[in-house]
C-alpha cells in the first residue's frame, strides 16, 4: 500500500494536533507524496512553519474537529495527552467508529482511547521518532483489537514512507519502545553535544569541535546503516589493541560507570515515565 494514494479528498488523513512529531510526520508524508488536498490538520495554534507548508501544499487547517466535513480515512491523534477528554469524545460523536485511529501519544494506552472514542473504536498506538521527518525513522506498531489487515497495513505504510517500523507483541513494549527510539534522537543528540565538549576541553575552538562531533555521528551513523556487520564488530575494528581508541573505551565501558550503565539507566528513565503517564506504575 503506497501513502501517496491510500487518501483521498473524499477520505482524508486527518492529523489531530500538529507540533513537533505531527509535524516531523507530515514533512515525510508530502515528501512521500501524499497529496496536500488529502490532509486536513486539525490545529487552533498552528506555528508559522505549519501556516507556510499548509500555504506551499494547499493543505487545510482548521481550529477544531468540527470543520472537517469529510469522513476520514484514518485520524493521526497528535495532541497532548491532557486535551483528549475535551476533544476525543466530541470526534467519536462527530464520525463514530468510521476512521481508523492511529496514536502517536507515549503513555496512552488502547484502553483508555477506547474509554474516549467508545468500545468499538480501532485503535492503532505507535511511537516514532522525529527523524521521520528525514525519512529516517524508527517507528513500532501495535494494532489494538478489531483492527483489520487492510488497516494495518495501512498504519504500517503510514510509517514506513518515513523510515523502518517494527511490530510489537504486546501493547506494554511500547514503554520500553519509548526509552529506546522514541526519545532516543535526543540522547544522540547530547552525545553530539559532549564529544564535542571533550574537544573543546583538549583545544579545539567550540565550532570546529562541533563540526567534526556532528560529522562523525553522522558518519557511524551512516555505516552502520550500511554495514552488514553487528555494532560491536563495527566497534571492534575502529579499535587497536593498546590504542587511542581503547584508551578511551576503557572509559566508556567500564563495567560500573561506564556508558551502557549509564544508557540502561537512562532508558529505564524513560520508560518508567512513559508507564506513569499512562497510569502503569
Amino acid at each position: 500500500m503506497q501513502v501517496a494514494t491510500a487518501f483521498t479528498a473524499a477520505a482524508p488523513l486527518v492529523i489531530l494536533g500538529c507540533g513537533k512529531m505531527g509535524g516531523a510526520l507530515l514533512d515525510g508524508w508530502l515528501a512521500n507524496g501524499l497529496a496536500g488536498e488529502a490532509i486536513r490538520i486539525v490545529e487552533p495554534n498552528p506555528a508559522t512553519a505549519l501556516s507556510a507548508t499548509a500555504k506551499t501544499h494547499g493543505i487545510e487547517v482548521l481550529d477544531g474537529a468540527e470543520g472537517v466535513t469529510e469522513t476520514p480515512k484514518a485520524v493521526l491523534i497528535a495532541i497532548k495527552p491532557q486535551m483528549m477528554e475535551d476533544v476525543l469524545p466530541a470526534l467519536a460523536e462527530r464520525f463514530g467508529t468510521a476512521p481508523l485511529y492511529v496514536s502517536i501519544a507515549a503513555g496512552t494506552s488502547i484502553a483508555a482511547f477506547r474509554s474516549l472514542l467508545g468500545g468499538d473504536a480501532r485503535i492503532v498506538r505507535v511511537m516514532p521518532n522525529t527523524p521521520v521527518a528525514v525519512a529516517k525513522g524508527a517507528s513500532a506498531i501495535f494494532p489494538g483489537e478489531g483492527v483489520t489487515t487492510d488497516e494495518s497495513a495501512l498504519a504500517d505504510a503510514l510509517l514506513a514512507a518515513v523510515g523502518e517500523t517494527v511490530r510489537l507483541n504486546t501493547e506494554s513494549q511500547m514503554d520500553a519502545v519509548t526509552g529506546v527510539s522514541g526519545s532516543g534522537p535526543a540522547y544522540i543528540f547530547h552525545m553530539i553535544e559532549a564529544l564535542a565538549q571533550g574537544g573543546e576541553a583538549q583545544g579545539l575552538d567550540p565550532a570546529l569541535a562541533m563540526r567534526l562531533a556532528r560529522q562523525t555521528v553522522i558518519g557511524a551513523a551512516a555505516l552502520a546503516e550500511a554495514s552488514d556487520e553487528t555494532a560491536e564488530t563495527l566497534r571492534v575494528n575502529v579499535t587497536s589493541p593498546q590504542g587511542t581508541t581503547a584508551a578511551a573505551l576503557e572509559l566508556l565501558m567500564h563495567e560500573k560507570v561506564g556508558l551502557g550503565v549509564l544508557m540502561t539507566r537512562a532508558v529505564g528513565a524513560a520508560a518508567d515515565r512513559s508507564r506513569e503517564l499512562g497510569g502503569n506504575s
